[in-house]
């Protein structure tokens, strides 16, 4: 089967995102705080946390979906998973009736691809199911910042706009505050009972939704789990006889001996992200995550010692010429990896999670003896890693403050339906369109036609979604495999101080720390030096790190920690 067979696997990094084939088939590849809600107010920004009792009172009641059963309960943070086939005829109905009231909603969203004619059988058929007349604004995703901070000063702001938590910068949070719906007096409490797949959301997910103490966000729910999985070429370990390491010196030696340039072959890709991991460096997500109570004192990821121990091991590994030589280029320069994977040039590769199942769909028709498969990680003497908590919701849906009290309620209803869990006849057509339209059944598996990919991606799914979810039932050992792979490391999994914080840096700080990716990548390429890093360190608590550490702490003050 193709990646378009039938399949879902959500969250919502920006990495993950574009990846997964569920959500963006056509999308080009590409890379979130229990608290609540810093950021502004109609006159600008202001600083402070929703939590505990107050954050109670705001959310949603949560009413587990017993419309179905996955295969496999979500456990320590992972996804659920769901293995078996989908009977189309018998897929079963989660809203049972229209909630739209027939009004005329638009939405802007982020669209990676070539947005369809407003009027193709899948937005219609789509708009029938809702009982809503959705009119898309669909804008380049690859320059979607630019667009959004442009509408968002402006007086013609859509019924709907979409944001990703990675557009999250600058002025875009107190604007969200100033410009959007408190979506509090439809959903809090039981009132969302009238959504029930809207109340089957996970409450950690809903706490990111808070913006300045205001239930405002419709979320795209996440596994809680980091979503880098070292992938490898299963299939040529077997045949090779490589053993998988399970330290990082193990990972070292294993790389010299299967590096040979003669005969175009090395080891690995660019192994930055699992060396952060191996080391168990603080998230890399959203800035809130880098910092973290160490020994009673509150700690950036760049000040831990973990975080040079991580750089150095991926500079060695580059430096010892066993990172494939694309990977020496910069970011702009490598192009897609993929074929030089797919071809056996280079045989590990730390990924997103979803591009497990991704890798293996792409090319298990044209070449059946491949077999991609993911490492477990490890510390850094080979024992149990430390990994860190990703946030439970990345990508939201707001509502217009202006918007009337019926099309906030129609937002709501397109919101309903898209949420809708998988295996159901509303998630069917959210995800796959119009039998026979949009995709034809082989071997009881739904794949998509030519018009399913350019019609049915992005769009409808970016308004709310269902409970994190990973389900390929064209390849149902992948989504056993990638679910219990979260279940592991979820068990090593911690939350640092400020996790599921919705958080807005005061503007003297919000570019303090954008130099540092760039830096890390030139010291793993040899271009930079450690010492250079820790330059950089020192320079970055002179011009505000340690004024910043104060702004933190004195919310950790007054909100206490999310860790555990």
């Amino acid at each position: 089967m193709t990646p378009n067979a039938a399949s879902a696997s959500s969250g919502t990094s920006r990495r993950s995102f574009l990846a997964s084939t569920a959500v963006a088939t056509a999308a080009v590849a590409g890379g979130m705080p229990l608290l609540a809600a810093c950021g502004g107010s109609d006159s600008g920004s202001r600083d402070g946390t929703t939590s505990g009792k107050n954050a109670k009172k705001i959310l949603p009641a949560y009413v587990a979906s017993s419309v179905v059963t996955p295969d496999i309960p979500s456990k320590s943070g992972s996804a659920m998973g769901f293995t078996a086939k989908l009977d189309i005829s018998a897929l079963k109905t989660s809203v049972p009736k229209k909630l739209g009231k027939g009004g005329k909603v638009t939405i802007m969203s982020p669209f990676w691809g070539s947005p369809p004619k407003g009027d193709n059988p899948y937005y219609t058929s789509m708009n029938d199911l809702i009982g809503v007349d959705v009119q898309w604004r669909n804008q380049d995703g690859n320059t979607y910042d630019q667009k959004l901070g442009a509408v968002l000063a402006s007086s013609d702001i859509p019924d709907v706009v979409v944001v990703p938590s990675w557009n999250m910068m600058g002025r875009i949070p107190s604007a969200i505050i100033g410009k959007f719906a408190d979506l509090g007096p439809y959903l809090s409490g039981d009132k969302v009972k009238e959504y029930p797949n809207l109340a089957a959301i996970p409450s950690d997910a809903w706490q990111r939704s808070i913006f300045g103490g205001k239930l405002m966000g419709l979320p795209m729910p996440a596994a809680s789990v980091q979503n880098i999985v070292p992938l490898y070429r299963q299939d040529i370990f077997e045949k090779e006889g490589y053993e998988v390491p399970k330290s990082p010196d193990e990972f070292m030696a294993l790389c010299k001996e299967i590096t040979n340039p003669r005969a175009k072959r090395w080891a690995c890709g660019d192994m930055k992200w699992t060396a952060m991991n191996t080391f168990g460096v603080f998230s890399g997500g959203e800035k809130p995550l880098w910092w973290n109570m160490v020994d009673g004192k509150l700690v950036n990821r760049i000040e831990t010692p973990e975080y040079l121990e991580a750089l150095e091991w991926a500079r060695k590994l580059m430096a010892a010429g066993y990172v494939h030589p694309q990977f020496k280029l910069g970011k702009s320069q490598i192009g897609d990896p993929a074929p030089l994977f797919a071809a056996g040039e280079f045989l590990i590769w730390n990924d997103d999670i979803s591009n497990w199942y991704a890798r293996q769909a792409s090319q298990v028709t044209q070449n059946p003896e491949f077999k991609v498969w993911g490492m477990d990680l490890w510390g850094p003497d080979g024992g149990d890693p430390r990994l860190w908590a990703a946030n439970p919701a990345g990508i939201f849906a707001f509502v217009n403050k202006k918007a009337s009290e019926s099309v906030i309620r129609d937002a709501l209803a397109v919101a309903n339906v898209t949420a809708a869990p998988y295996g159901t006849k509303e998630w069917m057509m959210t995800n796959y369109g119009v039998e026979g339209t949009h995709y034809t059944l082989k071997d009881g598996v739904p794949v998509k036609n030519d018009k399913g990919n350019n019609e049915v991606l992005n769009a409808y799914v970016m308004v709310a979604s269902p409970a994190a979810t990973i389900a390929h039932p064209d390849l149902p050992d992948y989504t056993k495999a990638m679910v219990e792979w979260q279940q592991r490391m979820g068990a090593f999994t911690q939350k640092s101080s400020f996790w599921g914080l919705q958080i807005t840096e005061p503007a003297r700080y919000t570019n303090l720390a954008d130099n540092f990716e760039q830096l890390e990548d030139d010291i793993v390429r040899g271009h930079k030096k450690i010492s250079d890093m820790q330059q950089a360190i020192s320079d970055w608590k002179k011009k505000g790190g340690e004024g910043l550490r104060d702004w933190y702490k004195k919310i950790l003050d007054e909100n206490g920690s999310a860790a555990s």
